[in-house]
C-alpha cells in the first residue's frame, strides 16, 4: 500500500515531517524517505531501506542535519521515494501512493512523444512514481500535469508534489485512498492517516474529496480543482490496513470493527468457551463479537513484538508463513481443552490462518471455529497494492472454485460471492477441510456494508463482488 505526511510551515518542519512520516509505517514495508525545501539551501533527501529496521532508526540521523520549512516523507511498500523531478514546471519533489495497470501503455505514449528514458529499479520494473513525473511533465503547468495523469492512469493515484511554493495534493480519481488536512498555528499538514498530526499539536481541517486538487501552503490551502460526485474508497481500509485510531469519511476504523464483529455474532449459533482475533487486526472484530455474544474475550497467544513490530512481512511467501507463525506465542493454560472462536481479518491463501490452527490444535484446543471479518476474496484488486499474490489463483477460494468446477475455465463466481448459494455452502465446506477448522463462516457483504455504515455506491467491493 503505502502512506505519506507532508507539512507547510512558517519554521523548520523536520520534527513534524519526521514523527508524521513515522506514524504511517503500518502501511509498507520497503522503503521510506523524507524530501524538505529550504529557501537558502533548497530540495534535500533522504531514502532508507526499512525492511529488517524500523523508520525511526534509520531516519535518526538525518533529522540532525535536513531542514526546510516545506516536507514530504512517505513509506512506500515497493518503490523508492520521494524523488526530486527537474522539468520545465522548475525542480520539485513528488510521492505517490496507488497502482497503474497500464504501466506499458503510459510508457510507450511517452517514447512515442518524445525521446524519454526511465531509469530500470531491479528486476527491469519502472518507478511508478517516476512515471507519473514524467505524466505530469507531458502538460503546460503542474495543475493540468496531475489531472492528466489521473485521467490517464489505470488504476488509481493519489500524489502529493512539493514546489518552492507549496505542496500540491491530489487525491485519486475515485478516492480510493483517503487525504486529510491537519492544521495548528503557523502550519498546515497533509496526511494518509487522520491520527498521524493529532500528537504533533495539529487539529483535523477536513478530508479532501475524490479528484480534488489543493495547493497547501503555511497560510492555508486553496482548491485548484474541485472534487467529484463519486467515490470508491477501499473497504478493506476499515476491515484491515487501517491504524485502529483512523478515521475515513467520518467512519472511525475501531467502531467499525466492533460493529462488524458484533453482525458476526449476531448470524452464529456456536457457543464456544472463548471468542479471540488474530493480532493485531482481528482484535477490534472479536471484541465485538464477544461484546454481542457475551463469549468471553480471551488472548489465548500473543503477537511478540520487541523484535517483531512491523505489521508487514517480507515479500517471500515461505517467509512470511515461518514469521507469522514465530510471531505468535501460546497461552497454553488458556487454550488447553478449550473451544475457541478465533476471527482474523481476512482468509487470502490461507497458509498463515492454517499454521496457526494447526498451532492451536497442537497446543491443546479442542474445537478452533474461524470467522474472517469479510467475504471470501475472489478477485484481485485492480485498484491498490493491497495484496502480495501475483495471480487470482493464490487466492484460496478460487483455487477451491477451480477444483469444484473441474474442466469448467470460466466459472459464475457471481453464484461463489452469493452466501445463499448452493455453490457458496459448497466453497466453504472445501475451504474448511482443507484449512481444517472446526467450522467456518465469513461476515456477509451486505453484513461489513452496514458495519462501515456508507452508502454501497461510495465503497469498493470489488475484490468480493467483481463489481467496478
Amino acid at each position: 500500500m503505502g502512506g505519506f505526511f507532508g507539512v507547510a510551515s512558517k519554521e523548520n518542519c523536520i520534527f513534524d515531517l519526521f514523527f508524521g512520516t513515522d506514524y504511517h509505517s503500518h502501511l509498507g514495508t520497503r522503503r521510506a524517505g523524507m524530501a524538505l525545501y529550504d529557501e537558502e539551501d533548497g530540495f534535500n533527501r533522504a531514502i532508507h531501506n526499512i525492511e529488517n529496521t524500523p523508520f525511526r532508526t534509520k531516519f535518526d540521523k538525518d533529522i540532525n542535519h535536513m531542514h526546510g520549512a516545506l516536507g514530504i516523507g512517505c513509506i512506500s511498500d515497493y518503490e523508492p521515494q520521494p524523488l526530486i523531478i527537474r522539468s520545465h514546471h522548475g525542480t520539485y519533489a513528488i510521492t505517490t501512493v496507488g497502482r497503474i495497470n497500464n504501466k506499458d501503455d503510459i510508457v510507450t505514449e511517452i517514447f512515442q512523444h518524445g525521446k524519454g528514458h526511465f531509469l530500470e529499479m531491479s528486476g527491469g520494473d519502472i518507478n511508478a512514481t517516476e512515471l507519473v513525473a514524467a505524466i505530469i511533465n507531458q502538460r503546460d503547468n503542474l495543475i493540468e500535469g496531475i489531472q492528466y495523469a489521473q485521467e490517464l492512469i489505470d488504476g488509481s493515484m493519489t500524489i502529493l508534489l512539493m514546489t518552492p511554493k507549496g505542496i500540491y495534493a491530489a487525491r485519486d480519481r475515485m478516492g480510493r485512498t483517503p487525504v486529510t488536512i491537519g492544521k495548528k498555528e503557523e502550519a498546515y499538514c497533509v496526511s494518509f492517516e487522520s491520527f498521524a498530526y493529532l500528537n504533533l499539536g495539529y487539529v483535523p481541517e477536513r478530508e479532501l474529496g475524490p479528484g480534488e486538487v489543493v495547493i497547501v501552503t503555511p497560510e492555508g490551502i486553496k482548491t485548484l480543482a474541485a472534487p467529484g460526485k463519486d467515490m470508491k474508497i477501499c473497504t478493506f481500509l476499515w476491515i484491515y490496513y487501517g491504524y485502529p485510531s483512523s478515521s475515513y469519511e467520518g467512519v472511525s476504523v475501531e467502531e467499525m470493527r466492533y460493529r462488524c464483529g458484533a453482525m458476526l455474532a449476531k448470524r452464529d449459533d456456536v457457543k464456544p468457551d472463548i471468542v479471540a482475533g488474530v493480532p493485531d487486526s482481528g482484535t477490534a472484530h472479536a471484541i465485538g463479537y464477544a461484546n454481542e455474544s457475551g463469549i468471553p474475550f480471551s488472548r489465548p497467544f500473543i503477537k511478540y513484538t520487541p523484535t517483531w513490530p512491523r505489521s508487514f512481512m517480507p515479500t517471500i511467501q515461505s517467509k512470511r508463513d515461518l514469521i507469522a507463525k514465530m510471531k505468535l506465542l501460546p497461552v497454553h493454560d488458556l487454550i488447553m481443552d478449550r473451544s475457541l472462536l478465533l476471527i482474523d481479518d481476512s482468509i487470502v491463501r490461507g497458509t498463515q490462518l492454517r499454521e496457526t490452527t494447526e498451532f492451536l490444535y497442537q497446543s491443546g484446543a479442542k474445537e478452533v471455529h474461524i470467522r474472517p471479518a469479510c467475504p471470501p476474496l475472489l478477485f484481485g484488486c485492480k485498484y491498490l497494492n493491497f495484496s502480495r499474490s501475483t495471480s487470482e489463483m493464490e487466492l484460496i477460494a478460487r483455487r477451491v472454485i477451480k477444483e469444484l468446477e473441474g474442466d469448467n475455465k470460466y466459472p459464475n463466481l457471481s453464484v461463489y460471492a452469493d452466501p445463499n448459494s448452493t455453490e457458496y455452502g459448497q466453497m466453504l465446506e472445501k475451504i474448511r477441510e482443507r484449512l481444517n477448522f472446526t467450522t467456518l463462516r465469513y461476515h456477509r457483504l451486505d453484513d461489513m456494508i452496514a458495519s462501515v455504515g456508507i452508502d454501497k455506491c461510495k465503497l469498493c467491493t470489488y475484490c468480493w463482488d467483481g463489481k467496478r
